[in-house]
């Protein structure tokens, strides 16, 4: 119901109202620009005290809302908090920590194993307790090797061992390692690409946001004041009934939506909270207006996207599979280790002790497992070809983001152009009705119709300015790069 008794000036708002987005000063500047012009005759008495105050009034409540506590961060110091404190950053740290740990699990085939080892025992089994005291050298003639008594051993042992060949598993193992440690590397670059590009996005909407404030109040108070001259107007007999109820219902409409836009912006405040990863204690923290780097952006001019983190670790886990494809395949060949060792027996029993040494070489070979190997080198090759499919989607994808992420750019080029051209024209008729209006030639309500037109084409020209930034940081965010450009 509401959407249908909105001016057309307060139309564009309904977009900010639903996305709500970013903080800006201009509309103010608009509104006072706006208000500035006019002049009117004695016979609209307090029209004229009753719009001085509404933009004085505005403009005070802007003041004391930039004069807040909040401190003003500009978006690369948000950019970088967003990387330090986000949970996802945090996350994509962690799995790059994981990759690399994997990788020393790898390479631990190339290093000796060194184990040691020890145990007590007490028996009076005749095969455990004769070996017991052969490794004590207390074997004598006079034993009786049915019923040789209880005996102890303290048995001491340390062992190394080390892998000579396995097959080309550990090679591949090693390689898989790696190559996993590269993706997970992309896909850290891939979540700091993605924060930082929806910091930049909730910044502009937290701007766009409070736009729609500014806009709402100016609106409100605009109102406020044609219904204060159309009740002097109705009262004298100049105006119809049915006129002064319509600037009723609109007004009513302006002030319903005014809480929506307010309510968006805290919101929006709070989004923008939520990317740079800021808890509810931690300080206020606003964006800055017109960041200079962000400002300073231009259109890539590659269409390459060939350095996407999302292809580039793609490319790394089709490595990672082709080595695990291999170390599978290896379980068919042979394992030769070597390994030494050496321990010490006491036994109290005895009351003797003795040290012995064991070294050699093993060869394994698989002769038959039940098939297990077969199917572990079926399921390596399937994952392989799942993940060169991936890749291929994934190119093609990226290809079509990239090409609407062109278009939008080039669409929201030609809206800034487009609106900057209304805004023009708008400021031009605003003068001319003020002029008209002077000469009691323009009703007060065609004037603020004026007026409003001209609010409206600066609004949507500061917010087709923040538009065509966001498409900006999408189509590099597109093409791989960083969204914010490095200095």
């Amino acid at each position: 119901m509401t959407s249908r008794v909105l001016p057309p000036f307060l139309r564009p708002l309904r977009a900010f109202i639903s996305s709500p987005g970013r903080v800006a000063r201009p509309v103010l500047q608009a509104w006072r620009d706006a208000l500035a012009g006019v002049r009117l005759s004695p016979r609209l008495g307090g029209l004229t005290g009753t719009l001085t105050t509404a933009a004085v009034a505005l403009m005070v409540f802007v003041a004391a809302a930039s004069g807040s506590a909040a401190e003003v961060w500009p978006l690369e110091r948000c950019v970088a908090a967003a990387l330090e404190r986000h949970p996802d950053a945090r996350a994509a740290r962690a799995r790059v920590d994981a990759a690399r740990s994997v990788v020393d699990q790898a390479e631990s085939a190339w290093k000796p194993q060194v184990m040691l080892g020890a145990r007590y025992t007490q028996t009076d089994s005749p095969m455990m307790a004769f070996g017991s005291i052969l490794n004590q050298r207390a074997f004598t003639f006079a034993l009786d090797f049915n019923d040789p008594g209880r005996i102890d051993n303290l048995n001491a042992t340390g062992t190394i061992a080390y892998n000579l060949y396995s097959g080309g598993r550990a090679t591949a193992g090693r390689n898989a390692a790696r190559a996993g440690v590269e993706a997970a590397g992309h896909d850290l670059t891939l979540a700091r690409q993605q924060l930082a590009a929806e910091v930049v996005r909730a910044a502009l909407n937290v701007h766009k946001a409070r736009e729609a404030v500014i806009a709402l109040e100016g609106g409100l108070r605009a109102y406020d004041a044609a219904v204060a001259v159309a009740e002097a107007r109705h009262a004298a007999g100049q105006m119809l009934k049915s006129d002064l109820l319509a600037l009723h219902v609109l007004r009513a409409g302006t002030r319903e939506s005014l809480g929506t836009a307010r309510h968006g912006a805290t919101l929006a405040l709070l989004a923008f909270r939520f990317a740079i990863g800021f808890e509810p204690s931690d300080p206020a923290v606003e964006p800055l207006t017109d960041d200079p780097v962000l400002t300073a952006a231009s259109s890539p001019d590659t269409g390459d996207f060939s350095r996407r983190p999302e292809l580039l670790g793609l490319a790394a886990r089709l490595r990672a599979a082709e080595a695990m494809a291999t170390a599978a395949r290896g379980g068919h060949r042979p394992t030769v280790n070597a390994f030494a060792s050496v321990q010490h027996d006491q036994g109290w029993e005895t009351n003797r002790d003795g040290r012995s040494w064991l070294a050699g070489v093993s060869v394994d070979v698989n002769v038959f497992d039940g098939g297990q190997t077969s199917a572990r080198i079926r399921r390596a090759e399937a994952e392989l070809a799942e993940v060169r499919a991936l890749e291929r989607r994934a190119s093609l994808g990226i290809g079509l983001e990239v090409e609407q992420a062109r278009l939008a750019h080039l669409d929201a080029l030609e809206r800034v152009e487009v609106s900057a051209l209304a805004a023009t024209q708008a400021e031009e008729a605003a003068r001319l009705s003020r002029l008209r209006f002077e000469k009691e030639s323009l009703l007060a309500a065609d004037l603020i119709g004026a007026e409003g037109r001209l609010l409206e084409a600066r609004l949507r020209h500061v917010i087709a300015t923040a538009d065509e930034r966001i498409a900006l940081v999408s189509l590099r965010r597109a093409l791989g790069l960083d969204p914010l450009p490095q200095p």
